[in-house]
């Protein structure tokens, strides 16, 4: 059996138990306001993959199949934005081997969303946010096509976070502002919160996320969104990467409507 019939038949098992709570459940999230923008720290891919006994390079496979599956339910839901976190600044201090199979992943799957009709058909823009001129240049290859195959849309937002650090976004917004306010372009008396939120990475609704998701059993955020995370609600699963499931985002969009008491 090849990687690809395993990876259809893994993410086809559900039980049909499972099935039957998950369309109950999606009723009843759907009676309520639903997030505007989700974030989603994609962590335990390795792990998942050792503790099969498979290489982590498999694990990253999955982690990606299971993205584009996630992709899907939030056009379902109909969640407009959301921004998965995929290599961050940090992660350039892992091996040279697997670097090169993420980076080698990555470039493929953004060949492909640039090409991917459902993306077009849903008017889905596609956004590269970190620091790409860090990336080999093939992958910042990849990030051109998909993000210029996609630029004009607007109905629904997808943020890929890559060589990306919070900290340091900050950090790029504030000299870019700075540099604004010398060269007369701006007025420091003008600064706001709605300054800032225009000088980040992504476009406007970028700059506030309503619900972060972390897979992977840690509750920390990892350097991940710190701006836009300052009051969104946090939901921490022990569980991999690929193992998530509608019910668990569900559950999870269920929990910000009960934290910003959108529903009892």
């Amino acid at each position: 059996m090849t990687l690809n019939k395993a990876l259809k038949l893994w993410s086809s098992v559900k039980n049909p138990i499972t099935k039957i709570y998950e369309k109950k459940l999606m009723k009843d999230v759907l009676s309520f306001e639903i997030p505007k923008h989700v974030a989603i720290i994609m962590d335990g891919n390795r792990r998942y993959a050792r503790n099969r006994g498979l290489p982590p390079t498999v694990g990253h496979v999955f982690g990606s199949r299971k993205a584009e599956e996630v992709l899907n339910w939030c056009w379902e839901i109909g969640i407009k934005n959301l921004t998965v976190y995929a290599f961050s600044t940090e992660n350039f201090k892992r091996s040279e081997e697997e670097k090169r199979n993420i980076f080698s992943l990555l470039s493929k799957e953004l060949y492909r969303l640039s090409k991917d009709k459902r993306i077009h058909e849903r008017r889905v823009k596609v956004k590269i946010v970190g620091k790409p001129e860090l990336l080999p240049e093939y992958v910042k290859k990849a990030v051109r096509e998909v993000e210029n195959a996609t630029a004009k849309y607007d109905s629904f937002k997808l943020n890929i976070a890559v060589a990306y650090g919070g900290r340091q976004e900050i950090i790029d917004a504030i000299r870019a502002l700075l540099k604004d306010v010398k060269m007369k372009k701006l007025s420091s008396k003008n600064i706001d919160l709605k300054t800032i939120d225009s000088y980040l990475y992504g476009d406007v609704e970028y700059s506030r996320v309503d619900l972060l998701i972390r897979t992977g059993g840690e509750q920390r955020l990892s350097n991940f969104l710190t701006w836009q995370t300052a009051n969104s609600v946090a939901c921490f699963l022990d569980i991999y990467w690929p193992e998530f499931r509608k019910i668990d985002l569900l559950r999870a969009i269920r929990l910000w409507q009960i934290k910003k008491g959108v529903r009892d």
